[in-house]
Parts: structure tokens; C-alpha cells; sequence
């Protein structure tokens, strides 16, 4: 019997991890504390209950020779305790844990061996991102030019789509199609797939590429389908900021400036034209008022006479006043109004911007993750104490301290007129409400929903047509579980039923398997499809099928989940009871990756 996965905690995202493990047929034993032997959401898995900590459960779970553990509760210290407890046990396995603390993610790795410690706002940031920008992402992963998107597009009625050839379609967008599912017929996956086939209405298919290659697929027709909104001039867009800035200020800060600048203004030219005359210029003018009002220069008696010095006593007194009560009107303004906020708010985008709700973990990742795409942010945080307030702020981030469920909130953000809205805080019913009041705002608005619990975001796609309900659970699983196959596996995502995967795998030195292969052959035998070859300082996307492998590429394709271990013990596709060696190519020795 193989060596089983023993999962530790069956919460929210362990039981969504426990569904991917049974799809894929894997041997599992979960280990929790409050789980019944009767729960459903078991799959037929073998139960321990007891704490994770303790050595005697997890020995009766099997740890000293189980293929692979995961840890997957809620509290920091319970996960690293039984991280320990398990690498003490077994000095080999591969320890899957979810952290919190970002410090330690990135600091156990290194203290304990093979043990890959995961965040789920890390993971699933980029996704939440990557759909609030095109509308759609079943998976993202990491390419040397660049990130990739998996998306599901479905042809709608009037979409430039209808008619044309699969194969054109990947040509045009630079994307590969992983799968297509028409309306009428059988399902394809990967290499089945006919690029021949003409597409038709209600036809879907799933295709990966780069997020503006994907997005531009995703808009003719579709739902989301929202012109993109240009952003406004740099000179109108500030010019229009300081005109709202101004009409907000207290009238008596109005009054005292006028009056000062009327002062100032009068007074250089009663100095140019009637002491000084052709003598000085307008600046020397300018300069003798600005001394005798503020700077209680010497007034130069040797050089005025009459009523000249009446009208410099009088500046200099009128001067004084009117400076006094300037300093003290925009002092108390200042105090008041928080010129800091005022301008913030004003640096708001009319339209065009993508509106964060919530600056917790997950939400500072996704402002960062939509800074790097180029996108201007604005966000809405409730607490002014968030440790993330100031970071944001000096990202240039416009951030509104305030309730993001309060309509008027809303509209001040310009939520209406945003590309997307991501609804981010920790709390589902706020959430819920948040995308409530956005819709009420814009009917068409794309609102990306976080959730807990995956049966509400299920329901709210379906019954409330809120489709961008993402289960933060749902999105996190696919990671954890491409952890335990190593660095190899960088994502995972179900299409069809089937788990699919994308695999990066290198070239040794000395693998005689890999070592002058073909591209065709290769995908053949394991049912892959290709992506990428990178050779040195160069990366092919979509090698064509007559390149041959050299030692050192680095392969980066999709197969099924049920196909890797296959692939890692080299062992070629059966087909119809033969191998690929007796149609004329040497079989290659079963070795392990």
C-alpha cells in the first residue's frame, strides 16, 4: 500500500485540500481534534483524533512513514510545534505548513529541512488581482518573461469569437488553449484538443498566456466586457484637484488671503510708481513691501518723505495685522481639515482605478500585486491604527480611513467608475454588503467578493449573479497540495474534473532520458503541453515540436496531476500495449527525477 498524506486540521481549507488529494486518488489520513468519524466531509479518509502536537497521534497517523504531512490549522504556534514534533519523527518527509507571520514564513524553511511553509494571502493576492483585472483566473504561475494566467472564456452570443478556428485564436492572443468544451460533442483537454475546431455559441474554453493577452480574449462579448476608461490628463486631473481643494477651504482663510494679497499687490505698485518711479523695478517694489510687512526691515527714512512715511507706518502696521491673522486662520484650517487628508482625497482618480476594501494582509498584498501590473489603486480601511496604513500611503496610494460599507464612502472613493472593486476585509458579511452597495451603485460593476466559507461564495455566484465570489479556501488549496510534489509543480487548477498542473523540470547533466528527446516525443508519452524552454539567457514560448532537449533546459508544461508521478519514474505512455520503443524509438530507463 502506498505511504499515505496525513492532513492535520480540517478546517475550512483543509477539507478543500482533502477534496483535491481524494480527486487525485491519494491515500490520506486526517488527524483533528473535533471531527467525527461520521463527518462527510472525511471522503472516506482514515480519522486520528487528538491534538497534533502530540507524538503518540501522530505516530498512529503514521508519520514515521507517511509520504508527505501538511499542517494546515489556524494558529501559528500549534502549526510550528507540530512541524517540529513531525520533523523529529521523520527526518525525510516533506512537511507542508501554513503560517501567518510573514517572518517566519520565510525564516522556518531555512532553520528546518524540507519544509515549505505557505501564507494564503501570499497565494491567493495574485489571483484576487489578476480577476479584478480581467475577470476571470482559474490559476497564475510564474514564467522567466513573466506571469501567466489561466482563465475560462465562454463564447458568448455576438462575441468576435463565434465562428473562428481555436487554433487562430491562440495564434492571435499569444496564448496556448488547455482545454475546450463544446457545446456539442467531447470534451478536450491538452493535446486533444483540435485547433481545427470552429467555435460556436456556449462554447468554453480554458487558455493561458499573459494577463493583458488573456484579458483582451475575455472582453469581446462577455459580461465584463466594460470599455476600459482612459485616465484623465495629468494637468486636468490636478488642475480639477486644486479647484475642489480651494472651494473647501473656510471662508474667513478666503478672506484674510484676499485681503493680504490685495495688500501686497497694492502696495508694490504704490512703491514702483509713486516713491520709486523709473528708479527701481517691479521686483525691488515687491521686495520693500514684503520687508516692511513681514521682516521689520529698516524702513529707510533718508529715502521717503511726506506722505510717503505715513503710507509705510501705515503698511507696516496694517501689514503686521493682516499677516497675524493669515497665519492664525490657516493654522487653525490646517489643525481642522488635515490638508494632508484633504489632498488625498482629491488625488482620487475620476474613473479608470482599481478600489481595495480592507488593508489587512491579504489586501496590502493585493495593492501591491496591482501596483506591479501598473494599476492605479485607491483603498478603503476602517482602522487607523492598520500597520499597513503608512506603507500604503507611501506607495502613493490614496487610502480613505473609513467604512467601506457606507454608501457615501463608496461614492466619494468613485466606486461607480472604477475598473474593478475587491471587497477584502476579514468579515463575509461586510463583504457581502460591500458588493451590495457597489452593484446598487453600477449594476455592471466587476466586484471581486473574498469569502471563508466556499459554500456562500458558491451560492452567491448562482443565486445573487455576483460571479467573482472567490473562497479564499478554495483559491489557497491547489498550492498547498502542489507543495508536497516539490519546487517542480508551481500551480494547480481543475478543469473539467481533472487536476491539472504546471510543471517546470530541468535538464541534468547526465539524464540520458531528457538528453536529446524531442518536444513531440516527450509531450506524447506523458500528455503534456508545452509552454515554455528555456535555454540559457534565452526562453522560447511554444517550442515547436521538432526541438530537441539539451542538458541544462529548463521545461515548463501542463499535464495532469494523475501523469506527474508517472513522469518523475520516467515510465512512457501505454499505448494500445505498446511503448514508443517499438515504434522505433529506444525506451528510455525508469529514473526518478
Amino acid at each position: 500500500m502506498d505511504a499515505p498524506i496525513i492532513l492535520c486540521g480540517l478546517g475550512k481549507l483543509g477539507a478543500r485540500v482533502l477534496e483535491y488529494l481524494h480527486t487525485a486518488g491519494l491515500p490520506v489520513v486526517v488527524v483533528d481534534t473535533c471531527c467525527q468519524p461520521d463527518d462527510s466531509r472525511l471522503l472516506g479518509a482514515r480519522l486520528v483524533r487528538g491534538d497534533i502536537r502530540e507524538r503518540a497521534i501522530l505516530e498512529q497517523a503514521g508519520a514515521r512513514h507517511a509520504r508527505a504531512v501538511l499542517i494546515l490549522t489556524s494558529d501559528d504556534l500549534v502549526n510550528i510545534s507540530a512541524t517540529l514534533m513531525v520533523r523529529h519523527l521523520n527526518g525525510d518527509v516533506r512537511i507542508v505548513v501554513r503560517l501567518f507571520n510573514a517572518v517566519l514564513i520565510a525564516r522556518l524553511g531555512k532553520a528546518v529541512t524540507n519544509v515549505f511553509a505557505l501564507s494564503t494571502s501570499a497565494l491567493t493576492a495574485p489571483l484576487l488581482a489578476l480577476t479584478a483585472l480581467s475577470g476571470d483566473t482559474l490559476g497564475a504561475f510564474m514564467l522567466e518573461e513573466g506571469r501567466r494566467q489561466v482563465v475560462h472564456v465562454t463564447v458568448s452570443a455576438g462575441s468576435t469569437l463565434v465562428g473562428e478556428p481555436v487554433g487562430s485564436i491562440a495564434r492571435q492572443h499569444s496564448a496556448t488553449v488547455v482545454a475546450h468544451f463544446p457545446v456539442s460533442g467531447e470534451k478536450r483537454l491538452l493535446l486533444d484538443v483540435d485547433s481545427a475546431a470552429h467555435l460556436a455559441v456556449g462554447d468554453q474554453l480554458v487558455v493561458c498566456g499573459a494577463p493583458g493577452d488573456v484579458e483582451s480574449l475575455l472582453m469581446p462579448g462577455g459580461d465584463f466586457a466594460l470599455p476600459t476608461i482612459r485616465w484623465l490628463a495629468w494637468l486636468r486631473r490636478n488642475a480639477r484637484m486644486a479647484l475642489r481643494t480651494l472651494a473647501e477651504i473656510d471662508r474667513a482663510v478666503l478672506i484674510c488671503t484676499t485681503v493680504l494679497l490685495a495688500v501686497v499687490f497694492g502696495s508694490t505698485l504704490v512703491y514702483r510708481f509713486l516713491i520709486y518711479g523709473e528708479q527701481r523695478s517691479f521686483a525691488d517694489a515687491l521686495y520693500r513691501t514684503i520687508s516692511v510687512m513681514a521682516t521689520g526691515a529698516e524702513m529707510g527714512e533718508g529715502e521717503i518723505r511726506g506722505w510717503q512715511k505715513v503710507f509705510v507706518s501705515g503698511l507696516r502696521i496694517f501689514g503686521a495685522a493682516v499677516v497675524a491673522a493669515f497665519t492664525a486662520f490657516v493654522t487653525n484650517f490646517l489643525l481642522r481639515a488635515r490638508l494632508g487628508w484633504v489632498l488625498e482625497i482629491r488625488r482620487i482618480p475620476e474613473a479608470g482605478h482599481v478600489l481595495v476594501c480592507g488593508l489587512g494582509n491579504l489586501g496590502f498584498r493585493i495593492v501591491e500585486e496591482l501596483l506591479r501590473a501598473g494599476e492605479r489603486v485607491v483603498v478603503i480601511e476602517c482602522a487607523q491604527d492598520s500597520r499597513f496604513l503608512a506603507s500604503a500611503r507611501r506607495l502613493g496610494v490614496p487610502v480613505i480611513v473609513s467604512d467601506a460599507a457606507v454608501l457615501e464612502v463608496l461614492r466619494q472613493a468613485n466606486a461607480a467608475t472604477a475598473r474593478a472593486v475587491i471587497a477584502a476585509v476579514n468579515s463575509d458579511l461586510a463583504n457581502l454588503e460591500i458588493a451590495l452597495l457597489v452593484r446598487e451603485l453600477n449594476p455592471k460593476q466587476r466586484v471581486v467578493v473574498r469569502l471563508s466559507q466556499p459554500a456562500l461564495a458558491q451560492t452567491l455566484r448562482e443565486a445573487a449573479n455576483i460571479r467573482l465570489a472567490m473562497s479564499i479556501p478554495a483559491l489557497a488549496a491547489p498550492a498547498f497540495v502542489a507543495a508536497l510534489f516539490g519546487d517542480r509543480v508551481s500551480s494547480l487548477f481543475l478543469v473539467g474534473g481533472q487536476q491539472l498542473a504546471v510543471i517546470e523540470l530541468a535538464v541534468q547533466p547526465g539524464d540520458i532520458f531528457l538528453t536529446g528527446k524531442s518536444v513531440r516525443a516527450l509531450t506524447q508519452d506523458y500528455r503534456m503541453l508545452m509552454l515554455s524552454l528555456a535555454r540559457g539567457e534565452r526562453s522560447v514560448a511554444l517550442p515547436s515540436g521538432e526541438d530537441r532537449f539539451r542538458s541544462g533546459d529548463r521545461l515548463t508544461f501542463i499535464t495532469a496531476l494523475s501523469d506527474l508521478d508517472r513522469l518523475l519514474r520516467r515510465e512512457p505512455l501505454m499505448d494500445g500495449g505498446t511503448k514508443r520503443a517499438d515504434r522505433g524509438e529506444p525506451a528510455a530507463p525508469a529514473q526518478r527525477a
